[in-house]
Parts: C-alpha cells; sequence; structure tokens
C-alpha cells in the first residue's frame, strides 16, 4: 500500500526576527537547550507558528550565530514564521513572559526579506579576566597583534581541528576592569572577531594570547558578546542587523 503523501502546509503569512540575551546562569545553556525552551515558550505565549511541510512538520525557526555555551551574550538572534498576524511589540511580551529569567526578549521586528545570517559578519565581545593586571593585558594584546599568524587548536564535531586565531581578529584591546573582593587587579578585552569558516570563538583568543605571550587568568574568564552585525571595514565597528527591518517598516525610512 502507498504512503500517503504529507498534506503541504500554506507558507507563512508573517515573518519575525527576534533579538534575546543570554544572561547570567542561563549563558550556561547550550544552543539545544535554548531551542527546546523556545520551543517551549512558543506553545506556552500561543503564537500562531507556521509548520513545514512533510512527514514529520516542525515550527518554521531559524536560528543564526548562536553564541558557545558558557558566554553570555546581548545579541542572539532568530527568524520565525507565523500562520497569522501578529503586532511584534505583542510577539514581544508574551514569548519574554514565557522564557525563564536570563533568556530575555529584547526585540522583535518584522522581517523586510533576504537572509538574517548573511548579516551577521562579526561579533563584538567583551572578555573580563579577574587578577590579571593592565600592564600585563597590554604587553599580551600588542604581542599578539603583531604576530602575522597564531595556530592554536580546538576540539570540534569532526574532531581536533587546527587553525589560526589571529586572522579573524580585527580588533583587540585592553582596559583595567573594576576589582572585586577576591580580586585586587582585573583587566577586560575588547574583541572584535570576523565571523568565518572555521568560527573563530573568544575562548579561541585566550588559547592565542595564552601560547604567544604566557597570558592567563587566575579564574575562568567572562565571555560576553555585546554586538553581532553587519562589519563596518573601515571603523571595524559591528553594526546593528536589524536596522534594515525597522526602515522598511517606516515609510521612507522615516
Amino acid at each position: 500500500m502507498a504512503r500517503e503523501m504529507p498534506v503541504q502546509q500554506p507558507p507563512p503569512v508573517q515573518r519575525v526576527r527576534i533579538a534575546y540575551a543570554k544572561r547570567g546562569r542561563l549563558r550556561f545553556t547550550s544552543h539545544r537547550d535554548f531551542s527546546r525552551a523556545f520551543e517551549r515558550a512558543l506553545v506556552r505565549a500561543r503564537i500562531p507558528m507556521a509548520f513545514s511541510s512533510g512527514f514529520n512538520p516542525h515550527p518554521r525557526i531559524s536560528y543564526a550565530g548562536a553564541a558557545p555555551t558558557g558566554s553570555a551574550s546581548e545579541a542572539e538572534y532568530l527568524e520565525i514564521g507565523l500562520a497569522e498576524t501578529m503586532p511584534t511589540d505583542q510577539i514581544a511580551a508574551l514569548l519574554d513572559e514565557s522564557l525563564p529569567d536570563g533568556l530575555d526578549i529584547i526585540e522583535v521586528v518584522t522581517s523586510a526579506g533576504g537572509s538574517l545570517a548573511d548579516r551577521l559578519e562579526a561579533s563584538h565581545w567583551q572578555i573580563t579576566m579577574p587578577g590579571v593586571d593592565l600592564p600585563r593585558a597590554e604587553e599580551a594584546v600588542a604581542r599578539f597583534l603583531a604576530t602575522a599568524e597564531i595556530p592554536v587548536e580546538r576540539m570540534t564535531k569532526k574532531g581536533m581541528r587546527r587553525f589560526d586565531s589571529r586572522a579573524a581578529v580585527v580588533h583587540l584591546s585592553a582596559r583595567a576592569g573594576e576589582n572585586t573582593p577576591t580580586h585586587e587587579t582585573c583587566a577586560i578585552l575588547d574583541v572584535v572577531l570576523r565571523h568565518g569558516i572555521p568560527s573563530v570563538r573568544p575562548d579561541d583568543i585566550l588559547a592565542g594570547l595564552r601560547e604567544i605571550a604566557g597570558l592567563d587568568a587566575e579564574v575562568a574568564p567572562v565571555q560576553q558578546r555585546l554586538a553581532q552585525g553587519p562589519l563596518d571595514p573601515v571603523t571595524g565597528t559591528v553594526g546593528d542587523p536589524l536596522s534594515p527591518d525597522r526602515d522598511a517598516a517606516v515609510p521612507n525610512g522615516r
């Protein structure tokens, strides 16, 4: 007996792009754990999701540029397709109420089309290193930037990979951080990383600094993504990937 063809689902009537943050202890949430939490939140919030066609329909969700597990972030993005139109402010309020504290909705906008992933060209990271004084951090940064190539190794799904951690660095600088009750010194690294294959992460930069200058923190550094979006090649800064969607929602971009 021939297997019946699955019912074809209608295309989404609205696509929205969502900016969210991973804060506090929730920075240890893996991408898989977040996706499960987000799908449960969609159900609790009764968001009218569009579904894919096929024998195993799933909600139309596209994730883009997720931060590594253990990293906090103020700039995570995803896109969903809806079966009914909804005001974006209502979607934001319902989802924020349905997600656990620490996974926080920042903004929801209607998609203007095009690829969201293609706009995520670079990330701005802040790495806090307790127990490291500023002169030592500045010396390590100078040696890193003066070196043409800094190979590091990292275990990936395809096994151990060796790649250059220097090539992806658009900007790297050090500044003093606030002292804590347990550490009298603290350095903060500001890093802008160009996205590519393989993807270079903040821990790869730390491995490169350790390799080239012996820089290491007394406790695990705290990594936080401050921005993710288009890269300005002149200034080396990271822009807002949702700006084109906001501009399209306002007549003449005003």
